[in-house]
């Protein structure tokens, strides 16, 4: 079995072995982290091989966005086509291991391509080059013709699970603020995308202020902020009809930084009621409340742990920004953050061993994760303003909101690798910020 751990979340892993254990006994391969750098690894990916007529064009497109969405992780190179040695002509010739060791191909994929009518298939193969070995079955996916880039992230999600050892990020969406306009007087509309920015979908109009929207656990539901009716509500949008309702949450002068729990039967937010800021959850099919905060400070951006029974915030009890966990049921929190400067929008990671923030210091933000208990803080990045961070599906990889500086200033989603490493900007139509980023698509 070829499994290979490479160091993605903290900066205490030292070494990572790479092992393509081969039945014939060939010595296993071996990559040393020593530093958040890490050494891409070399793959070869010949043109996917038409298997019908009509099934060039998609071929070379489910190709390049496999390649594209694996050198895209940092942890891997592709090899230029020019290197070949040899070609694949046919996805059922033999592998010619030689030919490819030769041009030093660490991992070799191939796949083909058939298309009847607005249905497509692609079927797929992936090979230890050293170890002369295919790594894992073979697989067969099939779909729709508009649905191609779907096929070929899911492709890549195999190619990537089945090398690094984790679960992929790449068949997944992302809800944001499209934005557009002046610095000083911007339009704003909820849309959703694909992880690497493609397929834009607005949900809203820009007839009103929106802000914070997070996808439910499956990616259904999209619950959001909305000015619409004068003063801040919660309203919840079903991404499939983009039909929208308004939340009876409890009556206050303002609803906020909403989140569905984790079984998507109740809603956390913040509620503003005579000048006092506190946490509440509210039962979606029934409209009952609870309160889950009651201190004269503003506690706000809550956010649930994996399992739904703990619930990380900031508040300002303690004289300034700052971040604290509590029971999901309320009680008394623990504050985890003591360094320099303030923090908030804490959210949780899906693994339940981080938490990312936003950090603001010495006039500058940053994105930064730390454990649950407050432990090994390290800052990712630095700008003028950075925040609003949120967790890939898998838990290695965070997007965020940027804005440039002065009146001219936009905004804009970047990724960053939890170890810092990668730092890139997504692609976007326009401006883009608050970005939350749902499951793995079905």
């Amino acid at each position: 079995m070829f499994r290979c751990f490479l160091a993605l979340c903290v900066a205490m892993i030292l070494a990572v072995s790479v092992a393509p254990a081969s039945a014939q006994g060939s010595g296993p391969l071996r990559i040393t982290v020593t530093d958040p750098n890490v050494e891409p690894m070399p793959f070869a990916i010949p043109t996917f091989e038409a298997e019908t007529g009509d099934a060039g064009q998609l071929a070379s497109q489910i190709t390049q966005l496999v390649a594209q969405d694996l050198t895209g992780t940092g942890l891997f190179r592709q090899i230029s086509q020019d290197a070949f040695v040899s070609q694949v002509t046919s996805f059922a010739q033999p592998v010619a291991y030689t030919d490819w060791r030769t041009i030093n191909a660490q991992a070799l994929i191939t796949g083909a391509v058939a298309v009847s009518g607005n249905q497509v298939t692609v079927k797929f193969r992936l090979y230890d080059v050293f170890s002369g070995q295919e790594l894992g079955a073979g697989q067969q996916l099939v779909g729709t013709t508009d649905g191609w880039r779907r096929m070929a992230h899911k492709v890549a999600d195999q190619v990537y699970s089945r090398i690094t050892g984790e679960s992929g990020y790449f068949d997944s969406r992302v809800v944001f603020v499209a934005e557009s306009g002046p610095k000083d007087n911007r339009s704003k509309r909820i849309a959703i995308m694909d992880y690497d920015g493609a397929n834009v979908q607005y949900l809203t109009d820009s007839s009103s202020i929106v802000l914070a929207p997070r996808f439910s656990p499956n990616g259904d539901r999209v619950i959001y902020t909305s000015w619409d009716s004068g003063f801040p509500r919660i309203n919840a949008i079903d991404v499939g009809t983009v039909s929208r309702q308004q939340l009876a949450t409890q009556q206050g002068e303002m609803a906020f930084s909403p989140r569905f729990s984790r079984d998507a039967r109740s809603v956390i937010y913040s509620l503003s009621n005579g000048g006092n800021t506190d946490i509440w959850r509210t039962d979606v099919a029934t409209g009952q409340h609870m309160r889950l905060t009651d201190a004269p400070s503003i506690e706000t951006a809550p956010s649930l742990s994996p399992d739904g029974s703990q619930i990380v915030f900031e508040s300002d009890r303690s004289g300034s920004q700052q971040l604290y966990v509590m029971s999901a049921s309320g009680g008394e929190p623990r504050r985890i953050s003591f360094g320099e400067g303030r923090y908030g929008t804490p959210v949780w990671s899906p693994r339940g061993d981080l938490v990312a923030f936003t950090k603001q210091n010495a006039g500058r933000f940053h994105i930064g994760v730390m454990r649950t208990d407050g432990s090994e803080e390290r800052l990712l990045t630095a700008s003028f303003l950075d925040e609003s961070p949120t967790w890939a599906p898998n838990g290695r990889v965070l997007m965020f909101s940027r804005e440039t500086q002065g009146e001219s200033g936009a905004s804009a989603v970047y990724s960053v690798d939890v170890s810092g490493r990668n730092l890139q900007r997504v692609n976007t139509p326009g401006g883009a910020s608050d970005p939350s980023w749902g499951p793995l698509q079905p």
